[in-house]
């Protein structure tokens, strides 16, 4: 059993957890709402880029003169999974469960006799992918969480990843994120970027002529100017959905391990005073004995 000095330095311990984990909430809700407002912004621009250039490229397609970031390179042979984290941990699940999702996705290349390489978004990815596909990681950014992402950021990557489409080094590219739904839930979310997948439609359907309207200059050449754009929307899209769902995951967290450690305060405090009761006891068990002995 342990002595009560033990049990007063646990009880410390664990209170001064739970003041930093209680502090790490307060940090984590109040970014969280900046990192949503800028998440929520995002998405209605995202989505309507992608919904008109899905339209587009529904009557480009299979047109001479395709860009490449719409046709691809003709095969499905080689991919480039972008997993995008968080540069911290402490935050419960958020970096486990994307990693597990690009894992199990590189598992299924392989099975499928398909080569890849991995561009890695955030410290936490880059340290575990590492352990395992050192050999297969191309690339790496961590310049961003210290506010709230931006433009730039998503700028940047997407250069590398057209650079590497350019250069001929995979044929289809995926993200890998976390989608913000709320402070509980964040849905992993892989998006293929490369080629721009063409969405199914209905034979007679206005998307797959443009959407029923008449573009000026031609499709392709919007296209051709708009892709790369979209490119760098989207992975900004995702920058802030990973941002929003990080904060989020890491305001439960520390949520549930302020909890847990008044929990085991509690326990402490009671194990404390049974000892403390249960010695004072013995002492006076002690002291009688004596006194009835001389």
């Amino acid at each position: 059993m342990a002595s009560l000095k033990d049990l007063r330095i646990r009880i410390t311990s664990v209170q001064s957890t739970k003041k930093i984990t209680s502090a790490m909430k307060m940090v984590a809700a109040s970014k969280l709402r900046r990192a949503q407002e800028a998440a929520e912004q995002a998405r209605p621009y995202a989505q309507r880029m992608e919904s008109m250039l899905g339209n587009l490229a529904a009557g480009a397609v299979g047109q001479d003169g395709a860009p490449a970031l719409l046709s691809g390179t003709g095969k499905d042979g080689s991919h480039l999974v972008v997993v995008m984290t968080a540069n911290r941990g402490l935050c419960g699940g958020f970096n486990t469960n994307i990693i597990r999702s690009a894992r199990q996705m590189i598992r299924d290349l392989q099975a499928q006799g398909k080569s890849f390489k991995i561009f890695t978004v955030g410290t936490k990815c880059r340290d575990n992918m590492k352990r395992e596909y050192a050999d297969y990681m191309v690339g790496h950014f961590d310049e961003f969480g210290r506010t709230v992402s931006s433009f730039a950021e998503a700028e940047h990557i997407s250069q590398t990843v057209r650079a590497m489409f350019d250069a001929g080094d995979f044929d289809v590219c995926t993200l890998i994120y976390a989608n913000f739904v709320s402070a509980m839930t964040q849905n992993v979310t892989r998006q293929q970027v490369i080629p721009f997948p063409i969405p199914e439609v209905d034979e007679g359907d206005d998307a797959a002529t443009g959407g029923g309207y008449e573009y000026e200059p031609s499709d392709t050449e919007i296209l051709t100017d708009l892709l790369p754009r979209n490119l760098a929307i989207q992975i900004f899209r995702a920058l802030l959905e990973n941002g929003a769902s990080e904060q989020g995951a890491r305001m439960s967290a520390m949520d549930s391990a302020s909890r847990n450690a008044g929990d085991m305060i509690d326990k402490l405090k009671m194990t404390y005073n049974r000892t403390r009761q249960a010695k004072i006891t013995t002492e006076l068990i002690e002291i009688i004995s004596g006194a009835e002995a001389i």
